[in-house]
């Protein structure tokens, strides 16, 4: 078994896969107190159990994280519970993969791993959309080139943003509203950032296209995907796990840690 972590600004999502399928996702808050390491600990043992595996049964660990303060916490983690050093995805292993990558030292490991699952499961050119604390537009050529990226603020993030910085704001559930005419302040937030949404994705697939091709095609992916109903056909298809696939790849493809 090989347990991946995909360290988010919002989440931790670790996943437990065999060589044919995901065996259990799993999501935690991003956690980045001093006690933190224990309760990963907790947390991961407690689904473990549940499972019924042991930690003797991890054969690997890779991770991918955009939250520098978290990684030397999971480093420890897997050598604590799994006796394991962990693969990080890293700039200096970007360089080795056999993705186009301009500047492998300054991009993030989540959009890495998503360009580098499409490519090896699907060859084709396409536009990862991401929808997490940041929604990501990733332009992948069949070859495995990552032409660029765009990033715009996450819908968590543009609602979060009106609670906190607003005096009367309040923070609303994100429920996309039947009408773009909010009659309460909850559906006048919820109209303004979902469908406004709705409008943005488009237009940034639409602009993307016109740089790189019209026939690229979008595949969206994070824990807020299926939120937007109205993109559904947009999207060639919707993979909440892609990020967590390109990790594993990538640990396929560095089975050990290298210095």
């Amino acid at each position: 078994m090989v347990l991946v972590f995909d360290i988010g600004n919002s989440n931790v999502v670790a996943g437990i896969r065999d060589e044919s399928s995901w065996q259990a996702v799993w999501r935690y808050p991003t956690y980045q107190e001093q006690p933190s390491l224990l309760f990963y600990e907790v947390k991961l043992s407690e689904h473990l159990l549940e499972l019924g595996l042991s930690p003797g049964a991890i054969r690997q660990v890779v991770i991918s994280s955009v939250v520098p303060e978290l990684t030397p916490v999971f480093v420890a983690l897997s050598r604590q519970l799994f006796e394991l050093e962990a693969v990080l995805m890293r700039g200096v292993l970007f360089e080795k993969l056999d993705l186009l990558i301009e500047r492998p030292h300054e991009i993030g490991s989540d959009l890495v791993a998503n360009a580098l699952a499409v490519y090896h499961r699907h060859r084709k050119d396409c536009i990862v959309v991401d929808f997490g604390t940041a929604l990501t537009f990733t332009p992948v050529s069949a070859r495995g080139e990552i032409l660029g990226v765009s990033i715009a603020p996450g819908l968590k993030t543009a609602i979060q943003a009106l609670y906190t910085k607003t005096a009367q704001l309040p923070e609303v559930p994100l429920v996309m509203p039947e009408s773009p005419i909010g009659r309460s302040t909850t559906h006048a937030i919820q109209s303004g950032i979902l469908i406004g949404y709705v409008g943005l994705v488009k237009h940034m697939l639409a602009e993307i296209r016109g740089a790189v091709g019209g026939h690229y095609t979008a595949i969206a992916t994070g824990g807020l995907s299926a939120i937007l109903e109205p993109l559904a056909g947009e999207f060639e298809y919707i993979d909440p796990h892609l990020t967590l696939e390109g990790i594993y790849i990538f640990g396929s493809l560095f089975p050990s840690e290298l210095p």
